[in-house]
Order: C-alpha cells, then structure tokens, then sequence
C-alpha cells in the first residue's frame, strides 16, 4: 500500500489513548453497508482489507487506519426528467399548473424512490498518524474528503484538535523562487517535469506545463511577466517525488525504485499483514524525512493557534 496523494494536518494536544481503547472506539464506527434508504455513510476499514478484521495498525509510533465511504449516485438529471414527466401529467390531468412547493414535495418523493436502486460507490481512504511528530497525513485527492475523515476521527476519539500544516514561506513563493532562480534551489531538490502558473491578479488564466524542461526559456518568460508557481513537480533527496500544491497538499507521490524493490524483496510468506506492514513502515520514514526537509525548505512551520475541538 502505497500512498498517491496527502493533506497534512498538525496535531494538538492529541488525546492519550492507548492502542486497546483505540480498537474500542473504532469498532464503534465501524464501516457498515449503506441500508436501502441511505444517500452516504462513512465508517473505519480494515486497512489490510478482507485479509484482516484489524482496524489499527501501529508501527513505531506511526498509526494505520482505513476509512470506507459509501454513496449512492443519483444523477440529478433523471430525478428533473422523472419530475417535469409526473408534474406535467398533474397539470393535464388537473388542469392546472404545479405550484412550486408541490414541485418540491414531488421532487423529494422521486428522489427517495429512486435512491434505493441507485448505483453504490465505494471509495477508502487511509489516514497516517505519526504519533511522534504529533502529524496526520490523509490519503485522498481533494481536502474536503480528508476533512471527512478528519471528522470521523473526531467523533471517534470524543475531540480532535487538528490544523493544516503551514510553513512560514509560502509553497507559491518558495516554489517560484526555485523555478525562478537555480541558486535558491535546495540540493536535494531536483526539478520534474509539471508546472503550473497564475498570475495572482488580473489575468485569470492558468498555465500548465506537462512532460517539458521546467528551465526552458518559456517558463522564465511567464515568471517575469509576473505569474507564480501555485503547483511544481519535484524530487526529493532522490527517494521520492510529487507535485507540491499551493495549499501544501503533497499530490501524485511517486517512491522511488530502489525502495519498492526492496519492499518487493521482503519475505512475506503470502502474509498479506505483514506485506501491508512492511510497505508502512517503508513508506512512513521516507515520508517523514521528506515532509521535515520540505517544511525546513519552506523556512520552518508557521505557529498556529490550536483550534476548538
């Protein structure tokens, strides 16, 4: 198990639980099927998937957990069509036109006759805690759904006192210097092969570039016409790569060869736990060292006011 995509969280005043109340207050929102009548749920998975019934894992001080998010895909265009279908034979039948709280009223019966024989969508997400560095990273490819898990966390736990991890310099400066000036790169840092530019204000195009020399004239061209970098591929000391967003989110991380060539040559025996384990524990240090050299790049973390739990 590989992470692709992360949103970092700060950690405050993390609750002292121990791993066997911890297993308690997971079963307790355990992932269950969506019920005929249900639009969406969200419960805690078995990261390891059917192999396992284990809701935690816990390597060195790095935690494991899965959620399962279920819904029903109900586009709107058939329950409008449905509706403009039975209002119209109302009207002709009654000879008279639909007031719109009858329209409302309507839409709301369809929407939950049809619900039932929607097609199910079933999406996981896994959430990393690093209990040492009092960090949460969420695997999922948009914010608001780690903010979902975010908040299944929060009731589980009873309170969670949670930011998103900021730095002093901002990802758009820091990464429009670097593209900007090859003296300001970190050594470590070696450019990939995406981009992405915005002027901050007036012009509201976007340019990207993809698979291109990030040092070509044509970038620096933009720069100096005053657009910034608010998304730019990289590596870091070689081990991994990605593609930095301006919100600090970590996108398409790619590990590098050497590493899952050597999780690839760890004796398992078919275990699929150990395999699940082995992979986390690979893949959380190269994370962590990663994460702690961006944030030194980005000038040190921001201080931030511990919210409300």
């Amino acid at each position: 198990m590989w992470f692709k995509h992360l949103h970092l969280y700060r950690v405050h005043d993390a609750p002292t639980l121990n791993n066997d109340d911890l297993i308690v207050a997971l079963d307790e929102q355990a992932f269950r099927p969506l019920g005929g009548a249900e639009a969406r749920r969200l419960g805690w998975s078995p990261p390891a998937g059917r192999s396992s019934e284990q809701r935690l894992h816990e390597i060195q001080g790095h935690r494991l957990l899965s959620a399962l998010r279920q819904e029903r895909l109900l586009p709107s265009s058939v329950v409008k069509e449905e509706v403009e279908s039975r209002a119209a034979d109302i009207e002709t039948a009654e000879g008279r036109p639909l007031r719109r709280q009858e329209k409302q009223a309507l839409k709301e019966q369809i929407y939950e006759e049809f619900l039932p024989r929607a097609f199910v969508r079933t999406q996981r997400f896994d959430l990393w805690w690093d209990t040492q560095r009092n960090l949460i990273g969420i695997n999922a490819s948009s914010r608001k759904r780690a903010e979902d898990i975010l908040d299944l966390l929060r009731q589980t736990l009873g309170s969670l006192k949670v930011t998103p991890l900021a730095t002093r310099t901002t990802p758009i400066r820091a990464m429009t210097e670097w593209l900007g000036d090859r003296s300001k790169r970190p050594e470590a840092l070696t450019l990939g092969d995406q981009v992405e530019l915005k002027a901050l204000s007036g012009d509201e195009s976007v340019l990207r570039g993809r698979q291109m020399d990030l040092d070509c004239d044509e970038i620096q061209t933009a720069l100096d016409a005053g657009r910034q970098a608010t998304r730019l591929a990289f590596t870091i000391n070689e081990s991994m790569s990605m593609i930095l967003s301006d919100d600090l989110a970590l996108k398409s991380l790619r590990f590098a060869d050497t590493l899952l060539d050597e999780a690839s040559q760890t004796d398992d025996g078919g275990d699929a736990v150990l395999r699940l384990e082995t992979d986390f524990a690979l893949m959380t240090k190269v994370l962590a060292d990663a994460i702690e050299q961006l944030i030194d790049w980005l000038g040190g973390e921001a201080v931030s006011t511990a919210p409300t739990p």
